[in-house]
């Protein structure tokens, strides 16, 4: 089983099985379960598909007493876990071989990240910052003939399931886990990657004006007067900016790439991998690729998918090393 933490608020949630419906809030010690009190963690049991808040899922919901509120954790086994992570996490037209190299990957980090946080209430998050999980909502056919198709199957090294992360578009080059994260594993190398020009992040420009440009800043704990230089001051082994020195009239500073883009939005500035121009008032990105640009391109998987590669040969460009384990 694993634990996915769905949501966390501060008043109250409404869960539901059929038409069975409970209403879990704080109270003052504890939790409070239509007004009952219940102590600190309480499980809600149901057979099928259960629901709390916009989430629709299989297994169990446990609520957590916090000191901001509540917490929602769904208990969920592993297949039915990937299931709704493989249709949040790829496009539903793309090649079935990518879909199965997509649910080995998501089954992989599932599993690397339980193994690591034995201690914690939860071994996952349902959004970004973990993988995305839509639950039954995200089941298409499709996506269940995948993980039906690989159903058990993790990738690992030494024995141990990988840290298997991913990203949109790499911009025709991955980076490393050590350029990008400062930790180097064997299977999160950086390499050439052919055939994203189908992304929709394949080029994009963004620009933005030195107000916005200045907020962003001072949300980092940087404060310059009107900016009046922004350029890349150092690369990344794969081409990525890391460090940016932006000047005003008096200082200069330098800050991490990264962070920059963190301030600016991750849809705005979409990976690190760009360049700075300036445009009278503004400043305009010009770059490639979409999310951080370790480990598989989806967007070159699928490339590789539709040239005939299968699922393994995927998983093995991508992650190399490691082994394929039933």
């Amino acid at each position: 089983m694993l634990r996915v933490l769905l949501l966390e608020t501060e008043d109250f949630v409404s869960l539901q099985s059929g038409d069975r419906v409970t209403r879990v809030e704080p109270a003052a010690v504890g939790l409070l379960a239509d007004a009952q009190p219940v102590g600190p963690i309480w499980r809600f049991e149901a057979e099928g598909v259960v629901r709390a808040g916009t989430y629709r899922v299989r297994g169990s919901l446990e609520v957590r007493r916090v000191p901001k509120g509540l917490q929602v954790v769904n208990r969920v086994a592993l297949e039915d876990y990937v299931a709704g992570t493989l249709g949040r996490e790829i496009l539903p037209g793309w090649e079935r071989e990518m879909f199965k190299a997509q649910a080995v990957v998501a089954r992989s980090y599932a599993l690397h990240q339980r193994a690591g946080r034995s201690r914690r209430p939860f071994d996952l998050t349902a959004d970004t910052s973990g993988q995305v999980y839509g639950g039954v909502d995200a089941e298409t056919p499709a996506v269940l003939a995948a993980v039906r198709a690989t159903r058990g199957e993790y990738l690992s090294y030494h024995g141990d399931p990988i840290l298997a992360v991913y990203h949109s578009a790499s911009g025709g080059r991955t980076a490393s886990a050590q350029e990008v994260w400062g930790r180097a594993l064997p299977y999160l190398v950086s390499m050439p990657v052919e055939g994203e020009e189908d992304s929709p992040h394949a080029y994009w420009r963004a620009s933005v004006s030195r107000t916005t440009l200045g907020r962003a800043l001072a949300s980092l704990g940087i404060r310059v007067g009107s900016v009046r230089e922004l350029r890349v001051e150092e690369r990344s082994p794969s081409g990525r900016a890391q460090r940016i020195r932006v000047s005003d009239a008096e200082v200069s500073r330098i800050l991490d790439a990264d962070g920059l883009r963190s301030a600016l939005g991750a849809r705005v500035i979409r990976s690190t991998l760009f360049e700075i121009r300036t445009d009278g008032d503004r400043f305009v990105f010009v770059g490639s690729g979409y999310g951080h640009g370790v480990g598989m391109s989806q967007w070159g998987g699928q490339a590789m998918a539709k040239r005939g590669a299968g699922y393994r040969e995927i998983l093995a460009a991508f992650y190399p090393g490691t082994e394929l384990r039933p």
